[in-house]
């Protein structure tokens, strides 16, 4: 206690001893998001890398995200209702420049492998403070194709188990591969390596070329997608 507030009245004093317990460290306290993460998406069929964010915290109305230099590098603060009420989901893609136009080396360059601090504001005024681990454990494309016998489509790949030629040599651990085909999608274990895409789905598409991808989602969160497409008869 300092020598002014020893002169102030006794209920003064516990007065503003009850402000600071009930409204500083409820206003100040940094506490984690539910989610926050980035991570790395390439393309191995277009050759194309981006950077992609996903978060979610109650009632947020304000976040940002700092580079591991100090920078700001994304920052939102919401108005209106939503400021009232706040949000909670987030999840952006940033712009995949062509690695035949841009060097990876020079991509890689403007996203380090380190730490990238989150730091948001719920509508209550409580703060919230994360880190987020960006990984250089970016998978090989999975050698994918579609194998198609009257009515049936199944999605064939084979495992991954290093990174592209070329990019930085991390140890890569596959988590689980995902797969889609129009409006289906399904996530799959590691062991996985085909699907059988629904005979009623197949159905209800005319005849003509359809596109699928094949991702490999590694345990940083990166994954890495490959592309390719099936004809029904």
């Amino acid at each position: 206690m300092t020598r002014h507030m020893r002169r102030l009245p006794g209920f003064l004093v516990i007065i503003v001893a009850l402000i600071v317990a009930t409204t500083g460290p409820q206003a100040w306290a940094a506490n984690p998001f539910e989610e926050a993460r980035i991570f790395f998406e390439y393309n191995s069929t277009d050759n194309d890398l981006g950077v992609h964010v996903a978060l979610d915290a109650e009632d947020w109305n304000a976040v940002k995200i700092i580079h591991p230099n100090g920078q700001t590098i994304f920052e939102v603060t919401v108005r209106g209702g939503f400021k009232t009420f706040g949000l909670s989901q987030m999840f952006f893609e940033g712009a995949e420049p062509s690695l035949d136009e841009i060097a990876l080396a020079d991509l890689l360059a403007l996203f380090p492998e380190k730490n990238y601090k989150f730091i948001g504001t719920r509508v209550d005024g409580t703060q919230l403070q994360s880190t987020a681990k960006l990984s250089y454990a970016i998978p090989a494309g999975p050698k994918a194709f579609a194998k198609v016998r009257g009515g049936e489509v199944t999605i064939r790949w084979e495992g991954v188990t290093k990174p592209p030629v070329g990019f930085p040599n991390r140890a890569i651990k596959i988590v689980g591969y995902q797969v889609i085909v129009g409006s289906f999608q399904v996530t799959l274990p590691a062991s996985s390596r085909s699907v059988e895409v629904p005979e009623e789905y197949i159905k209800s598409l005319s005849p003509g070329t359809y596109g699928f991808e094949v991702l490999a989602i590694e345990a940083s969160g990166n994954q890495t997608i490959t592309a390719g497409s099936f004809t029904k008869p």
